[in-house]
């Protein structure tokens, strides 16, 4: 049998891991999804609200970005369903050029969803926000030839606008 101060420790490092995971937030994109493999709406994390407002950025301030950093100018551009990196072409706000974004895409319906949830300016660490990428006339829509699980995207970019709840 183990000495008690070491079950003392033992105890109290797991206590704390189970209080840390009860209390944690809810990952990025684990979202419930609806029937047509589109999330359902989410709430804008407090913490991320209270970032946009000390940054001065405002429910739709845009600007334009590259879907994915790995597939700049190019067309056509493959998106995977899962994790995304893309990065801004123009100033959003404080947010410079070159500014990355993270966020999560689905591709289940018949155009992509993106939501950002953290930028990286070039000079700074990573910052939570709330953002999504949105174009008119379709643009976001998906090619025929898209495969299940990823989309084909005539263009490599689109507009990011900040939100205060994705919907």
């Amino acid at each position: 049998m183990a000495p008690p101060h070491v079950i003392r420790s033992c105890s109290l490092l797991l206590l704390g891991f189970l209080t840390g995971c009860a209390t944690a937030a809810p990952i990025p994109g684990q979202v419930a999804m609806r029937s047509d493999g589109t999330p359902e709406p989410e709430a804008c994390p407090e913490e991320a609200l209270k970032t946009m407002r000390i940054l001065g950025l405002e429910v739709s301030d845009g600007a334009t970005m590259e879907f994915d950093v790995n597939q700049t100018d190019t067309g056509p551009v493959y998106l995977r369903e899962g994790p995304i990196e893309s990065e801004l072409n123009n100033s959003l706000g404080p947010l410079h050029p070159a500014t990355l974004l993270y966020g999560r895409i689905w591709t289940g319906g018949n155009q992509i969803v993106i939501r950002y949830y953290e930028a990286k300016p070039p000079d700074r660490e990573r910052l939570p926000l709330c953002a999504v990428a949105r174009s008119s006339k379709g643009q976001l829509r998906k090619m025929k030839d898209s495969k299940p699980g990823m989309a084909t995207m005539e263009f490599s970019g689109a507009a990011v606008y900040i939100v205060d709840g994705f919907r």
